[in-house]
């Protein structure tokens, strides 16, 4: 038999393919709040990172999450996103 199929995202700072359980994903909510969905189901449009510091500062230093969104994402939101980093190795 063959096993379940697991979903595929592309890290939007890498361009490579992740398992969609292993990569954070940050969202645009419709009022306009960026926020880092750790459930995968919050409305809104949402971009993909990998779980590496290296695609986080290459997303904060070249602004990718913020042409991928249509908004300006805050430093906070790339703070979060370290810290779960440094969560998620322990």
């Amino acid at each position: 038999m063959k096993g379940k199929k697991v979903p595929l995202r592309k890290c939007v700072a890498t361009n490579e393919h992740y398992p969609k359980g292993e990569m954070f994903r940050v969202v645009r909510t419709n009022e306009g709040k960026i926020l880092v969905d750790l459930t995968g189901k919050a409305r809104g449009r949402g971009a993909y990172l990998s779980k590496s510091k290296t695609a986080i500062n290459k997303a904060k230093q070249k602004r990718i999450l913020d042409r991928h969104l249509d908004a300006a994402v805050p430093d906070e939101v790339y703070d979060e996103l370290l810290e779960k980093l440094g969560d998620s190795l322990e």
